[in-house]
């Protein structure tokens, strides 16, 4: 465990879109800086993900100055969009939470319904310190998330694909394999640790940046889509279900809550403190 380390970090500015893999990023209380900041909605004020269109897999959202984003996607031109200023919000559904968020203008919008060919909006979080609290069945009092699934960091671990990678091998979809770490969407690969290593910590150190472990992060459909195609297949949730199904869910990856402001970077030590 002595030589565990970040072995990469990926921010996502768009929820559902591809990610990007910066050399470094800025932790701040709510996640990575520029991570799930912007999300898209239907017309009913939903949050819309892979679950529902896997093609935003290919769509890219390239973070600029000042927290806006270029938006690119097959067929379409590139589309810069600015931060919306906070003049006034529109209520997000995203799962069991309703949040404030600001739309975008005009132009995002059509750029984003032509994209999927269905009537959707681009919306931005203006205040990540007050808009969403982290389940509380597993948060500290005051704890804050922007449009993440439910929790700032997303940790994996490269052993454990490597481990997972192997039972697919051998079970019923061994041509869906080997499976690349993009199919989990995570913020921080950890490597140098022994397989499934990451399901006993509760607290680590990355770099000089320390964080909470809240809880172990169930899988669902996003994981079968391919990262480079939008196509779907069985894994990994056909192998999880029979390897990793930990109190009903199928289990891969450590959700994380900051503890300290700072900067990580590609290199840095991990250190298990608990």
């Amino acid at each position: 465990m002595g030589n565990a380390q970040l072995l990469s970090i990926h921010v996502h500015p768009v929820k559902a879109f591809r990610g990007l893999s910066p050399r470094e990023a800025v932790v701040e209380p709510w996640g990575l800086a520029g991570d799930r900041r912007w999300a898209l909605i239907d017309d009913g004020g939903k949050v819309v993900t892979q679950r529902q269109q896997p093609r935003l897999a290919t769509a890219v959202a390239e973070l600029l100055p000042g927290d806006g984003v270029r938006l690119s996607a097959p067929g379409l031109e590139p589309l810069t969009v600015d931060v919306p200023p906070p003049i006034s919000t529109t209520t997000v559904e995203i799962f069991r939470d309703k949040v404030e968020g600001v739309l975008a203008g005009a132009a995002a919008h059509t750029w984003c319904s032509a994209f999927l060919g269905a009537d959707v909006r681009l919306v931005h979080m203006d205040n990540p310190a007050t808009r969403r609290a982290v389940d509380p069945e597993f948060a500290l009092p005051g704890e804050t998330v922007t449009f993440a699934d439910g929790y700032p960091l997303l940790l994996t671990g490269a052993a454990s694909l490597d481990a997972l990678n192997s039972l697919i091998a051998r079970n019923a979809h061994a041509d869906e394999g080997p499976l690349p770490m993009n199919r989990f969407r995570p913020n921080v690969v950890v490597s140098g640790t022994d397989a499934w290593a990451e399901d006993g910590w509760s607290r680590i150190v990355i770099g000089e940046v320390g964080f909470r472990v809240a809880k172990p992060c169930g899988r669902c459909v996003v994981t079968t889509t391919d990262q480079e195609t939008a196509g779907r297949g069985k894994e990994p949730l056909y192998t999880l279900g029979r390897h990793r199904r930990i109190d009903g869910k199928l289990i891969f990856g450590q959700n994380l809550v900051p503890l300290d402001r700072g900067t990580i970077r590609v290199g840095d030590p991990v250190t298990v403190l608990a």
